[in-house]
């Protein structure tokens, strides 16, 4: 089952679970008679506009709650879990929006328990059915999550077992990443048999790693390519206890790609706070990065990046046409710069912002820094700058989705290929969506030199680490109070 195809399903069963959920809740208490007498009673010709409300209300709520996130092959348990905290809360919250005047006391606990019962369990049953159906799929090889595994050979071969006797889990193993290890002038490379570079990587009298349609590399440097290559949605990684300078190695590489790491549980004295115990059917593994942020403070995040970038657009658009048309009169050139970025998951995009510096600017010296008093401004887009007006449409770009009010700073792909060469774990900044302003924009000046980038990444990284809304709703404070000092840097 495609994910596209899970989320639709999803919709479809909660809908439907959600609209009887609301009919027979609306019958127990008008038709049926089960309860103290109402105080009121709708209208017969507004019935189905409640139900078709409350159904909205309650899909919106599952929304926010991130109960539309993949769990691929998870526990339905603990989703159940999850929809049992999301359906109280939302209980509560229509008894004081909605009923807490229309009922007397005994009308009120009976009928909030009557209607929690009958969402939760209609849309349990629902989902329960939506997952039985994927799993059944999954076993018969439909939808299988294309996995590679990274590792020392015979904790390869091991790994793989150990996936081969849990179809239910949903790993499709494609790639091999077999990793060697270096031997010093002095040592007997007969001594270790994955020493030997000739060593045959696969075991084919076994046949424990698969050879027809999968690839196997021995040179950790072409993980990334091999990532994209082969359209990898997991990464299982397998090394001994000693081998933290190869997981770090393979965490920094994998910084940035848009798939889900998990490794054996022998590392998770090692990286602490960064993984998150889980098993599938059974097979135990550790995730590695989780999501830095909780469903309902990303839904929170997105929907403020939504109402501020679209009023600020709509609103301000009188002003923002005397600036575009004073960009045109004060130099020669369009009023809009574009230039390509590079985004969450290592996507690129076109950023929009007012050019402030003249048409072919780096024409003679090629991509470069801008400094605090670059001569390449034009005196107009000195005062934009100064103020940050010049970042205004990248609004637009944070309404489309393609960045966020407050992340890391997106960055060209020229600064991105060079600075993940020399800084560690610089693409981890593409775990999230790239922002308009962030940790590092209001804590440290413009790049001048390297050391500059590498202070800017440790508070990007700390942002990441520690996102919330709260965290979002401080830094955007804090970038205001700079504009109106006219600090922008």
């Amino acid at each position: 089952m495609s994910r596209r195809i899970e989320l639709i399903s999803l919709l479809a069963a909660d809908a439907i679970a959600l609209a009887w959920a609301n009919m027979i809740w609306y019958w127990a208490r008008f038709s049926w008679g089960w309860f103290s007498d109402p105080v009121f009673a709708p209208d017969t010709q507004f019935v189905w506009a409640l139900v078709a409300l409350l159904t909205i209300f309650w899909l919106v709520l599952f929304l926010f709650y991130g109960m539309y996130r993949e769990r691929y092959a998870a526990s339905r348990f603990d989703e159940l879990v999850s929809l049992a905290k999301v359906v109280t809360f939302g209980i509560l919250v229509l008894f004081f929006l909605l009923f807490i005047e229309s009922l007397d006391a005994y009308s009120a606990r009976t009928n909030l328990v009557f209607y929690f019962a009958a969402v939760f369990v209609l849309v349990a049953t629902g989902r329960v059915l939506v997952r039985s159906v994927q799993k059944l799929l999954i076993l018969k090889g439909y939808g299988l999550h294309r996995t590679l595994i990274v590792g020392w050979s015979d904790m390869l071969d091991q790994l793989y077992e150990e996936v081969a006797r849990y179809p239910e889990a949903g790993l499709d193993i494609v790639g091999a990443l077999r990793l060697r290890r270096e031997t010093t002038a002095h040592s007997d490379p007969n001594s270790d048999p994955n020493s030997d570079p000739n060593n045959d990587p696969i075991n084919t009298e076994d046949g424990l790693l698969p050879q027809n349609g999968s690839k196997e590399l021995s040179s950790i440097q072409e993980l990334p390519q091999l990532i994209d290559d082969l359209e990898i949605q997991d990464v299982l990684i397998a090394l001994g206890a000693d081998d933290g300078g190869s997981l770090m190695e393979v965490l920094r590489l994998c910084d940035g790609k848009s798939v889900s790491l998990k490794l054996v549980p022998d590392f998770y004295t090692l990286i602490g706070g960064m993984a998150r115990t889980e098993h599938m059917y059974g097979l135990p593994l550790i995730e590695v990065l989780p999501e830095p942020m909780q469903p309902w403070e990303e839904s929170l995040k997105r929907l403020m990046d939504l109402v501020i970038s679209g009023t600020v657009l709509v609103v301000g658009l009188p002003l923002w046409i005397v600036i575009d048309f004073m960009v045109r009169l004060t130099s020669s050139g369009p009023s809009i710069y574009r230039q390509h970025r590079v985004g969450q998951h290592g996507r690129e995009f076109v950023m929009y912002k007012y050019r402030t510096m003249r048409i072919n600017a780096e024409a003679e010296t090629g991509p470069v820094w801008a400094s605090e008093d670059d001569p390449r401004y034009t005196r107009f887009g000195r005062w934009l700058r100064k103020w940050r007006i010049d970042e205004i449409p990248q609004m637009w770009n944070v309404f489309k989705g393609d960045m966020s009010l407050v992340g890391p700073r997106p960055e060209r792909p020229f600064f991105v290929e060079k600075f993940s060469s020399q800084i560690p774990l610089y693409n981890r900044r593409h775990r999230v969506k790239p922002g308009i302003t962030g940790w590092a924009q209001v804590k440290w000046k413009y790049d001048s030199n390297l050391d500059d980038v590498r202070q800017k990444v440790k508070y990007d990284l700390f942002y990441i680490e520690n996102m919330s809304f709260k965290r979002d709703l401080q830094i955007l404070f804090r970038t205001v109070y700079t504009a109106i000092r006219g600090a922008g840097r």
